[in-house]
Order: structure tokens, then sequence, then C-alpha cells
């Protein structure tokens, strides 16, 4: 079409990798990536409906876009994702400058939707679909990278039957449908053969992966296997050299999965656990099947099959009916566990949850005091883990320049040989921050080895190893938290 496009991403890493989705389907069909919003004929934005906040911050992106719309005519404005499946065709209502609106199953189909869009024709589609047909999507475009180069997400199960009394995700992504194995192999074999280091495996429940078919003895016939064998099965595949998945669920981590953390070297030494609170009063509520006592045993056999493993997780305060007591056993699963780190956050009721329906809320000034109780707690955890790792030599997938110098680039420019602040992921899902000279810096997609010489709350800070003993003071570089936009 020769068109430029621009998506905003709001959310988890499942509307991360639906938006890269989009945009090699769009790369397919013959557009390409503006420098910016401004410069851009389409503009998609994905959108996040966990939260209230992410819901409303759609509402004002869209009022505020209907300038971007006038200023050139022809321009396209489209909206996907959790609450472009809830709403519908609503939101062409309510915002007569939106092109088109496609939900979580229909990914596919924008191609076709922008199309008739630049023939004047507004559409919605949001119908549900239960077939595997909606994962068969193009490989990789060659001029499309991905988000972050060496590193890439596979989609291996969509939906969640578990139904969460706070969680909307049911009712905007739903019910569980588990790809092919054969076609989950084939698609990292791709990625690994075109450059690919990396590799998360993606589901809402990723470790549910084939529970259904073969619960019902289908496996055979759906093709799907145990999550642990379709881990085994991609970390063989030539080239690929770390492997790691998300989000799981506590009760689905079973021997085999346990097991594989101890026998499967490219599996990384992190996993991601939503604990959610550490009450199991409002764990109960919560409909979450599990315990504290749960909790605990389950990280316990982790880090015994894997020593060193660094745990992080999700966790809400102020559910309806905390009490102090529900919120202290938070903080003290919190301080057994050792969580390296958290995603944290107030309740946020979403319509359709059985905890809409709750009574007994929390003040919210009680729920706030307790948050920042909860991630001054984290910040103590994270703070004392980063430094226990002051003295190791890390090999970091690097990702690009940091966050701080994404935002001024101009303290890059300062001619040739000067320093470039760069960032990277070690095997712990930790930043790591780093400079290296401009003429000598490691491309994105490059592994390299740093040594860590300083320990921030929020990430690392190495030095290039090969530079460590020539170095007496480390360089600076400013540690940033990462920003919760992902923009394509």
């Amino acid at each position: 079409m020769g068109l430029l496009y621009r998506i905003r991403t709001y959310g988890c890493q499942m509307n991360v990798h639906d938006s890269e989705k989009v945009a090699n389907l769009l790369h397919h069909a013959g557009l390409r990536p503006a420098e910016g919003e401004d410069a851009a004929d389409v503009l998609l934005v994905n959108t996040c409906s966990i939260r209230e906040k992410a819901e409303h911050r759609l509402y004002s992106d869209l009022g505020a876009l209907r300038d971007w719309k006038a200023a050139v005519p022809g321009r396209v404005l489209g909206v996907g994702g959790c609450v472009a499946q809830q709403q519908g065709d609503a939101l062409l209502r309510r915002f007569p400058h939106l092109d088109f609106v496609f939900g979580t199953h229909n990914v596919r189909l924008v191609v076709e939707m922008l199309r008739a869009a630049l023939q004047g024709v507004r559409q919605c589609h949001t119908e549900e679909s239960a077939s595997p047909e909606r994962f068969l999507l193009p490989e990789r475009h060659p001029k499309f990278s991905g988000t972050t180069p060496g590193r890439a997400f596979v989609t291996v199960i969509e939906g969640c039957d578990m139904f969460c009394s706070f969680c909307i995700v049911p009712r905007t992504r739903g019910r569980e449908i588990s790809r092919p194995a054969r076609a989950i192999v084939e698609e990292s074999r791709q990625l690994a053969e075109a450059g690919v280091r990396e590799i998360t495996l993606l589901g809402q429940t990723v470790n549910a992966y084939g529970r259904h078919d073969q619960r019902r003895g289908q496996a055979g016939a759906a093709g799907t296997c145990g999550f642990a064998e379709l881990l085994r099965e991609i970390a063989r595949l030539p080239g690929l050299q770390r492997l790691r998945y998300t989000s799981p669920h506590p009760i689905f981590f079973d021997a085999a999965l346990v097991r594989a953390h101890s026998e499967v070297p490219e599996l990384c030494p992190h996993v991601h656990l939503p604990a959610q609170s550490g009450s199991d009063r409002i764990l109960a509520a919560m409909r979450r099947r599990y315990t504290g006592s749960d909790l605990r045993r389950l990280a316990k056999a982790l880090r015994s099959a894997r020593p060193g493993l660094a745990l992080t997780t999700d966790l809400i305060v102020g559910f309806p009916g905390e009490t102090e007591a529900d919120f202290r056993a938070t903080l003290e699963l919190v301080r057994e566990v050792g969580f390296v780190d958290s995603y944290s956050f107030k309740f946020s009721p979403r319509p359709g949850t059985q905890a809409a329906a709750l009574g007994d809320p929390v003040a919210p000034e009680e729920a706030q005091e307790r948050l920042e109780r909860l991630q001054t707690l984290q910040r103590t955890l994270t703070l004392a883990a980063h430094r226990a790792r002051v003295g190791e030599t890390a090999r970091v997938l690097v990702e690009g320049r940091s966050a701080r110098a994404r935002r001024s680039a101009t303290s890059n420019d300062l001619g040739e040989g000067a320093p470039i602040q760069l960032q990277g992921r070690d095997p712990y899902h930790r930043v790591v921050n780093f400079s290296a000279p401009s003429g000598q810096a490691p491309r994105e997609g490059e592994f390299v080895e740093l040594e860590i010489v300083e320990a921030t709350p929020h990430s690392l800070i190495g030095i290039l190893a090969a530079a460590a003993g020539r170095l007496k003071e480390p360089l600076q570089v400013a540690d940033e938290p990462g920003a919760p936009l992902a923009a394509l």
C-alpha cells in the first residue's frame, strides 16, 4: 500500500505480541513503520482493560486523536485489543473519527479492515473464535525484526478458563485454546534461523498448555503435548540460547515442569509467579485455588531444582474485604519467598467480574497506604538481591539504548568515541545498564559479558568485562525503571 504506520500498545506481553503480529501483517501488505505519529498515515491503538485506568486512557487518547485524524486527509485510525473486544461497535458510535475496531480474536483481519477504511467503510469485528485458524498468520517478514532484535514472543495458548473473581481476561480473551505443538516449534525454528536467540512462550495461563486435550485423551488428535515436553522440544532448536515463559498459574506447575528447570539449561533461571495475595482468605475470595503455603512450597521446589532461580510476582492490594491482617500476610509472603521484583496494584473493579459486586470495599486512602508499604518492602528486597550480585559476571542480551538515553538523545551526541548508554537483560530477567564507546558499542540482539559493579532498586549497572580490569570507577549510567508503553 506504500503507507506508513504506528502502533500504540498498552498492557501485558500478550498485547505487545499482538501488536507485533499486526505490524508483521502490515509489512506483508506493503506498509512500513513511521518515525513518529505525525508522519504516520495509519495509527492503531492496542488496548488493555485489566484496570479501569487503562480503559479511561483509551477514551482520553481517542478524544485527543481527533485532531491527528483531521490534520491530514486520508489518515486511518483503528483500535484493537481488550477494550475493543469489550466495547465493540460502541466505540465507533462514540468516536466518529474512528475507522475500525478489531477484537482479540480478529488480529488477522486488520489488513482487510484497513483496506475497507481507505474506501470509507467503517467496520467492527469482535467475533469470538475457538478455531486454531486464528493462529494462522504469515511468518515474520524479512524487514520486520520485532520490538527487540534477538528476542521474540511465541504464543502457545490463548484465553483463560480460570475465572478469577477480579479478572476480566476470560471475557476479553475468551476460553483456553492451545496451538498445535508442531506449529509452535516450527515458528520457533524459523525465528532461531533468523537470528533470534531468546524466545518467550506466551499465554494467559501458559503452563496450562494442552491440559484440556490431555484430560479428554485427545492430545494426539489436537497435536498438543505437556508443557514441559513442549519446552524441551523448543530448547533443542539449533541457535536458540535462552527460553522463557509467562505468565504461568501456580496450580499448573507439575513435577515435569519443575524438573525441567533443573534439566534444560536453555530455560532461564527466572519464573514470574503471580501470587496476587498472601492471605488464604483473600485468595479464596479471588478464586485463585491455592493457599499461601502452596506458594511457599512451589517456590522452594523451583529453587531446589534451580539454585539461585529468581522469582517475581503480581500483587493486588485493597481487594474487597481485605483487612490489615490480610495485608500483613501478603507482606510476610513477599518476605519469606524473597521475590526479586513485583508488579503491585490497587484493586480495580472491572464490570462483569464477581469481585465488582462484592461489598466491604477498602477505603481508597487505605489501599494507597498499603500499596506504598508493599512497594517500600519490595524496593528493599530488590536492592538487597541486586547488591548480592555485585562482582558477578553476567551474560546480557543487548536491547538497545537505556531508557534515559532514549529520552535524552542529545546526551549521547557527544562526538566520535563518546560513551553510549545501553541496556540489556541477564538470564534472571534483570535490566543491566552499561556504557560503551560509540565505535565499539555492541548491537541490539548481541550478547555481551558484563561485570556487575553497582546495584540500584531498579536495575544493575555493569561494565564490559573486557574493560573491567582497566577501569577504577564504573561509567555513570542513570538508573531508570522501564516504561509500561511499547510503541512500534
